[in-house]
């Protein structure tokens, strides 16, 4: 690719040298200016697709105003944007202004005094900062909405709509989003000038490099299922519950138990949730109990096990859970447990989703789903049996 030889070095020191499908396409055509629409897996490397140009771009100019801005809908997902584009940016760049709720005003404001040409934000934070006239955007080039499904399903459209207000008109938009809705289609109608559309693989099934199975049981019998699984599983496993208290009470039995287990909900300070994150990125944590606030607000590597605990509320979040394991070509295997009511919730989810998942049967064969109602009791003396077949 046309890139410069520091950004190639820098692209080598972190292990990136040959693109990702949709690096590979997204990248050309970002670096002539166009504007993009790109729809892709989770996992399949998104990030490098905007940072990469973005930052090549930059190095062709200097300024000391804003230049990118990077509009992201979790606190996670800023962070990561902005770590890695850190970690790849030229020392003649100074460093991305993080604009994100639940930290520090002051180191926010010290970047963007300081020269910051790349803007890495939250929705909500930034409309109070453009609202108390902190931050200047008159200069921005290029707008990246990242996650853009997600941050419509947040309640952002009307955020994003005032921030692209004080744009300037003639700049490049590049939109990454895991769906394409009728939401969507509506940003790119308003915001976006003859995009270049980029779709990479199936965006509403997981990647073919996730195994999954599900394990009908009766209420009583789910909390002794997940630690058999625990039990079984040697790498680091994301369990998702749906409520926030819900996610604390299982956290606090894991612990209890005697499991290395950390949690992350929409009511945890950024310290905690940062420090859960970091410590089950580090192997510190072996479990990672959570809500749906990192289906999509998280990327750690190597997660070998995705448990549902609970189902998800929509379909597609299913996808997003289930896409934090499998990814960049590894092998990840994601385990669904369903009792009562919920054996035919997943069934709905199975047909929303053109999905077939395996069962795993009371004497441990395994059995694929089908529209008949099954009715599954699970002795607790078959438990390991049953674990054990799914690891072998």
């Amino acid at each position: 690719m046309p890139l410069s030889a520091d950004l190639q070095r820098k692209l080598a020191l972190s292990n990136f040298t040959t693109p990702t499908a949709i690096q590979a396409e997204t990248i050309p055509h970002a670096l002539a200016g166009r504007d993009i629409l790109a729809t892709a897996q989770t996992g399949t490397g998104k990030t490098l697709a905007f940072l990469v140009p973005l930052i090549e771009r930059l190095l062709q100019t200097s300024s000391r105003n804003p230049e990118a801005l990077i509009l992201v809908p979790t606190r996670e997902l800023a962070m990561q944007v902005h770590e890695q584009y850190e970690k790849l940016r030229d020392k003649k760049l100074a460093p991305a202004a993080l604009v994100i709720g639940g930290l520090a005003e002051k180191a926010q404001i010290q970047a963007l005094r300081s020269g910051a040409r790349v803007i890495v934000a939250t929705p909500g934070r930034l409309e109070d900062f453009l609202a108390r006239r902190l931050v200047r955007l008159e200069a921005v080039k290029t707008l990246v909405l990242d996650e853009a499904d997600r941050m419509l399903d947040m309640g952002f459209l009307p955020a994003i709509r005032r921030i692209v207000a004080v744009l300037p008109r003639d700049r490049q938009t590049m939109c990454f989003s895991a769906t394409l809705e009728a939401s969507v289609a509506g940003l790119v109608n308003d915001y976006m000038r003859s995009p270049v559309r980029i779709a990479q693989g199936s965006i509403s099934k997981p990647a073919d490099t996730v195994e999954l199975h599900a394990f009908e049981v009766s209420a009583s019998e789910k909390s002794e299922v997940l630690r058999q699984l625990l039990y079984a599983e040697k790498g680091r496993t994301l369990v998702f519950a749906r409520t926030k208290r819900g996610t604390e009470r299982l956290a606090k039995s894991l612990v209890r138990d005697g499991f290395a287990a950390a949690m992350i909900h929409g009511d945890r300070t950024q310290s905690q949730r940062t420090g859960a994150l970091a410590g089950f990125d580090a192997g510190r944590f072996k479990v990672l109990v959570a809500t749906d606030v990192a289906s999509r607000g998280i990327d750690v590597q190597n997660i070998a096990h995705v448990i549902n605990y609970d189902l998800p509320a929509i379909p597609e979040d299913f996808i997003h859970r289930v896409g934090r394991t499998g990814r960049a070509g590894l092998r990840g295997r994601a385990s669904t447990l369903v009792a009562g009511a919920e054996v035919a919730e997943l069934r709905v989810i199975e047909r929303a989703l053109k999905l077939r998942i395996t069962r795993k049967q009371l004497n441990g064969a395994d059995r694929i789903v089908s529209d008949r109602p099954v009715r599954n009791t699970l002795p607790s003396r078959t438990l390991s049996a049953m674990v054990g077949e799914v690891f072998s």
